[in-house]
């Protein structure tokens, strides 16, 4: 009897906690603060889940939403990320001026168990739900009012783009260590479209391993994250990158798929539409479909393959898009 009792406590626990399993497509959750009054305005922007405050549950669910028990105390404890956006840094002169971009992909890489919020000032809704949907995230939006019928639209794009099964791609790894300079070289790298896959020891498969206080790579180098990257960029070799993107700094890329597929996930944030963006993917692919964000009918244009590599144009882009090929 005690076992029998034990197994259904453990069953009620586990049952109250979402687990999301590796693998698993997950959309972020919107925060929502606004009460019963505005059941009518969440329904009208096609939203159907929530996170609402523990007191509020049992009737956003008579309403007809799913809704998610979220304290204060709970979202307290959250890993906070920086609102995204293109920008520059008052402080920071560059000779390239090459702009800078707050962005959170390497938080998501070197925490995928972890727990995020965003604080979200206006206008801001699309970027950070991209983001978090392109690195499957658990993340938690806290929004302005004004965006709710924004969010209730990406959403509803982020749920008919959800894929389940397909994992990050790399072309080198990055070992964890505790120096404090690591998660800038890790912000750098994500931002030069470098994929790599962040691991606790060297991986033998790779041919490119980053281990910072190495002696080949010592943390006085890291010193210039941009520099560092731009080494690691020449290391790995152009013909060997998984992913190239040409003529742009302001869209970040994030690689997935499995023995079958890949996705490429491009997320713009200049805040504004792209025009024949070109990508070069290592590899024989085939049958590409996109989808982007805004964008009605994005084409794909001027496909060339041989059996190093494909490449392809996307007429359009908006703020996220998704491009799926067959391998």
């Amino acid at each position: 009897m005690r076992r029998v009792a034990l197994f259904l406590l453990l069953a009620m626990i586990a049952s109250a906690t979402p687990v999301v399993a590796q693998g698993t497509a997950r959309l972020p959750l919107i925060w929502w603060g606004g009460g019963m009054d505005t059941v009518a305005s969440v329904k009208k922007a096609g939203i159907s889940r929530l996170a609402v405050p523990p007191s509020e549950v049992a009737a956003w669910r008579r309403a007809g939403i799913e809704a998610v028990a979220i304290s204060a105390t709970q979202l307290a404890k959250r890993r906070r990320l920086m609102p995204p956006k293109l920008g520059g840094r008052a402080n920071v002169a560059s000779a390239t001026r090459r702009p800078w971009i707050d962005a959170n992909g390497w938080q998501f890489v070197r925490h995928p168990q972890g727990r995020f919020v965003y604080d979200l000032p206006a206008g801001r809704v699309a970027l950070a739900a991209v983001e978090a949907f392109a690195y499957n995230a658990d993340a938690v939006l806290r929004i302005a009012p004004e965006d709710l019928s924004e969010a209730g639209r990406i959403l509803g794009f982020l749920q008919k783009a959800a894929d389940s099964g397909l994992s990050p791609l790399g072309d080198f790894t990055v070992v964890e260590n505790s120096s404090p300079q690591l998660g800038e070289i890790l912000n750098l790298l994500t931002r030069r479209n470098l994929m790599f896959v962040l691991a606790p020891t060297p991986n033998p498969g790779h041919r490119l391993n980053i281990a910072l206080g190495s002696k080949e790579y010592p943390e006085t180098e890291a010193t210039d994250p941009s520099e560092f990257a731009q080494k690691v960029r020449k290391q790995l070799g152009d013909e060997n990158r998984s992913l190239r993107l040409y003529g742009t700094e302001v869209i970040i890329c994030h690689l997935t798929g499995d023995q079958s597929r890949v996705r490429v996930h491009l997320i713009n944030y200049s805040g504004r539409e792209a025009e024949s963006l070109r990508l070069r993917l290592r590899g024989r692919f085939s049958n590409p479909v996109v989808r982007s964000f805004g964008v009605e009918k994005p084409l794909i244009e001027e496909p060339i393959n041989d059996d190093q590599s494909s490449e392809f144009t996307i007429s359009k882009v908006g703020i996220y898009t998704v491009v799926d090929l067959l391998r």
